[in-house]
């Protein structure tokens, strides 16, 4: 198995983006976090500072498994203004990657045209954004390669989900009983 790599902007809601972080770490799963910024450091939505894995220009991504895209403001308008990680996006996605988005990003998938036919959900003032989806309010929706999920209340079934898809059922079970999670 490759690598998951969650993409980091200032303005990034922490819950959501920390959380997968966490979770897929728990799981075993290789993720990266990457800054967009020239630098490692980043501001969250809630003016917390983190340090990044990864810068977005020094990073080979040819070994992703997942590209992964937390919401939060501006973070998500961060991350959809910078150009080479829409471009990776595209690519990648046009060669049946596996990318997920939460909260307010999954309007990003809706831009570059990943939601059209498909079942997606977002942040409830975001849901227009999902051009040509087919909308619902389930917490998680897997469609295919493109997983979406509504905001930070649904971060951990967002995570598990994100593991079950690549580890299985059983794996993502265990990650929920060891945090005590139960849906």
């Amino acid at each position: 198995m490759g690598k998951v790599y969650i993409f980091l902007a200032d303005g990034f809601e922490e819950v959501e983006g920390l959380t997968v972080v966490d979770l897929l770490r728990r799981a075993g799963i290789e993720i990266e976090t990457v800054s967009i910024k020239e630098t490692r450091d980043v501001v969250t939505s809630h003016g917390i500072s983190l340090l990044t894995d990864r810068i977005f220009r020094e990073t080979d991504f040819s070994d992703a498994d997942m590209l992964v895209l937390p919401g939060g403001m501006p973070g998500t308008r961060n991350l959809a203004a910078y150009k080479p990680l829409t471009d990776l996006l595209e690519s990648f996605y046009s060669k049946g990657g596996r990318v997920a988005a939460i909260c307010a990003a999954p309007s990003v998938f809706g831009s570059l045209g990943f939601l059209k036919g498909r079942k997606a959900t977002s942040y409830p003032s975001f849901m227009d954004q999902l051009y040509g989806a087919h909308t619902c309010e389930e917490a998680v929706v897997v469609d295919g390669n493109v997983t979406t999920s509504r905001g930070m209340g649904t971060a951990i079934q967002f995570g598990l989900s994100l593991i079950q898809q690549l580890l299985g059922r059983e794996k993502a079970g265990e990650i929920a009983e060891s945090i005590v999670y139960s849906c």
